[in-house]
């Protein structure tokens, strides 16, 4: 396995310092799965990210940054259609609410 470098936006980097082993980097769609014993999943768009429980919303709050949060997802499918359990300010302030699906957010964030 190839270990590697990401750029990530300051909440995640604020969770990882380190080089990490991703299973799945996909930098056209910014997709990352990093294989854990849950995978820690993100994907993101201009306007901020969408995100797996591991993402804390209180640091996205202090970095001010867009982020919805999904819970029980183990792959980018599930949160397209799982409920956002969770939302930054910033994420509010576009209009993402929790309850709404993850690919509603998605499109949110995409500025679209």
């Amino acid at each position: 396995m190839k270990f590697i470098s990401v750029a990530v936006p300051a909440a995640i980097a604020t969770f990882f310092s380190l080089n990490l082993q991703a299973k799945d980097l996909n930098m056209q769609d910014k997709n990352l799965h990093f294989q854990l014993k849950k995978p820690l999943l993100i994907m993101t768009e201009e306007k901020g990210f969408l995100a797996c429980g591991y993402i804390n919303v209180e640091t996205c709050n202090k970095t001010r940054e867009a982020c919805a949060i999904v819970t029980g997802v183990n792959n980018y499918d599930e949160m397209k259609a799982a409920r956002v359990t969770a939302v930054s300010h910033a994420a509010a302030e576009l209009g993402i609410t929790p309850g709404m699906d993850g690919a509603a957010a998605l499109n949110i964030l995409s500025g679209k």
